[in-house]
C-alpha cells in the first residue's frame, strides 16, 4: 500500500492505495452528454506510462523519428509533451487539496481538465492533480508525476492474486449496462447500451487482431466473440483461403492446439501482464483483453428465459414506457417489470482506442496495414465504429 504526498511540502494527498493496471478505457470519451462512473475502484491507483495532457504538439510539428522513439509509428492528431507516468485514482481517495474552479478546461457539464492541473495542495499551493468529471468522460483524479511522491506505508507491497485466484473470484464485466444522460437519475432516464468498457477493450484488441492477421482473413469463435469482432475483421481484411484462427485462451482453459495462430488472452488486472501460453501455441500472437471482459467471453452469465415471479425489488432498474390513458386523454409514464436484456443495435468498437493502439504497434508501418490505418482516419466513413 502506498500514500502519495506533495513533492513541495510532504503533505499527504491520498488515502492508502494499492497499484493495479491502467484500464483500457482510461482516456475514453463516450457518447454525447452521457454520465460515466468513476474510472478507478476506491483504494487503487494506476500509472499511465505515456505523457498525457497539455502542452500538446500537433503531428505536423513532430519528426517521425522522434515519434518512433516515443513508440508512435503512424500519424496522430497530436502528442503530449507533458511528463509521463501520471497516477490516476478515484476522486474519493484524494486528500488535502483544493479545486480551482476557474480551470474547468473547456468543460460542458463538469470539469474536463484540458487546461492541465486544477487541484492544488492545501498546505503549500502547489499544483498537484487534475480532476476530471465532465460528461462523456470517466471520473478520475490524475496526480501530476512531477508534483507528487509515493511512499510505501506498510513495509511491503501485497502479492498479486494468481490467475487461479482471479478466476475463482469471478469478477467479470457484463457486456451491457444502463447509460444515463448527465445529471439524470439513472432509474428515471436511461437506456441500455453496450458497455463502454467493452467498446474500449474491443478497440484495443481489434488493432492487435489486424496486426496479427498479417493481411490475411481472421476468424474468431462463435458467440459473443464473433458478435464483437467478426464483422469488423471481415470488413477490414480481404477474403481468401488462407484464414488465420483467433481463439480464446487463458487460465483454466484447454490448451490451444498448434493450429491456433492468434490467442485472445487476459491481462492480469493488478500487474498488467498478459497471460502467456506454453507448448505448441507459445508462438501464437497474444491479443490482450481486460480480465473482466475475457472472463465473460469464456464464462458468459446465463440469461433468465422468463421473468421471475413476485414483486420486482426496489433497487432493480425498470424500463420507462409510455402508456395511453383510457378515453384517449393523454399518455402516462409507466414502467415495464424488467429491463430489456441487451441493446437493440450492433456492437461497435471504440474508434479512438483502436486508432490510439494501432498507431503504437510497429506492424502499422507495413504498407497494407498503413493503408487501412489511413483510410480509417475518418471513422464515420467506415460505419464500423
Amino acid at each position: 500500500m502506498f500514500v502519495f504526498v506533495c513533492a513541495g511540502c510532504g503533505a499527504e494527498l491520498t488515502a492508502p492505495l494499492s497499484q493495479v493496471s491502467l484500464p483500457a478505457h482510461a482516456h475514453q470519451s463516450y457518447g454525447n452528454g452521457t454520465q460515466l462512473p468513476v474510472l478507478m475502484e476506491s483504494g487503487t491507483f494506476a500509472v499511465d506510462p505515456e505523457p498525457w495532457g497539455p502542452p500538446w504538439r500537433k503531428w505536423e510539428r513532430i519528426d517521425p523519428d522522434e515519434a518512433a522513439v516515443r513508440g508512435v509509428y503512424a500519424p496522430v492528431h497530436a502528442l503530449s509533451d507533458g511528463a509521463p507516468g501520471a497516477f490516476v485514482i478515484a476522486p474519493g481517495d484524494i486528500r488535502g487539496v483544493l479545486l480551482l474552479r476557474e480551470k474547468q478546461g473547456g468543460a460542458c457539464c463538469g470539469v474536463a481538465g484540458a487546461d492541465g492541473p486544477n487541484m492544488v495542495c492545501e498546505a503549500c499551493g502547489l499544483l498537484v492533480a487534475t480532476r476530471i468529471d465532465d460528461c462523456s468522460l470517466w471520473q478520475a483524479v490524475w496526480l501530476a508525476p512531477n508534483a507528487v511522491r509515493r511512499l510505501l506505508v506498510d513495509g511491503a507491497d501485497a502479492e498479486p492474486l494468481s490467475w487461479e485466484e482471479l478466476t475463482e473470484e469471478g469478477k467479470s464485466t457484463p457486456p451491457f449496462e444502463p447509460i444515463a444522460p448527465w445529471g439524470s437519475p439513472l432509474g428515471a432516464s436511461h437506456h441500455w447500451s453496450w458497455s463502454p468498457q467493452w467498446e474500449a477493450a474491443a478497440g484495443r484488441a481489434l488493432a492487435h487482431l489486424l496486426a496479427a492477421s498479417e493481411g490475411q482473413p481472421v476468424t474468431v469463435a462463435d458467440g459473443m466473440t464473433e458478435e464483437v469482432f467478426q464483422s469488423s475483421l471481415d470488413a477490414l481484411l480481404p477474403a481468401g483461403p488462407q484464414e488465420r484462427r483467433a481463439v480464446l485462451a487463458g487460465p483454466g482453459r484447454p490448451a490451444p492446439d498448434a493450429g491456433a495462430d492468434i490467442l485472445l488472452v487476459p491481462v492480469q488486472p493488478q500487474t498488467g501482464r498478459t497471460w502467456t501460453p506454453t507448448g505448441p501455441a507459445a508462438s501464437a500472437y497474444p491479443v490482450p483483453l481486460p480480465f473482466g471482459v475475457w472472463l465473460w467471453l469464456v464464462s458468459p452469465q446465463p440469461r433468465l428465459p422468463v421473468p421471475p415471479s413476485g414483486r420486482v425489488p426496489d433497487d432493480v432498474l425498470r424500463e420507462p414506457v409510455g402508456r395511453r390513458l383510457s378515453g384517449g386523454s393523454g399518455w402516462r409514464r409507466d414502467f415495464d417489470d424488467l429491463l430489456p436484456p441487451r441493446p437493440h443495435y450492433p456492437f461497435r468498437a471504440d474508434w479512438a482506442t483502436f486508432h490510439h493502439t494501432l498507431a503504437r504497434l510497429p506492424a502499422v508501418r507495413s504498407p497494407w496495414l498503413r493503408e487501412i490505418f489511413d483510410d480509417l482516419t475518418q471513422p464515420m466513413r467506415t460505419g464500423l465504429f
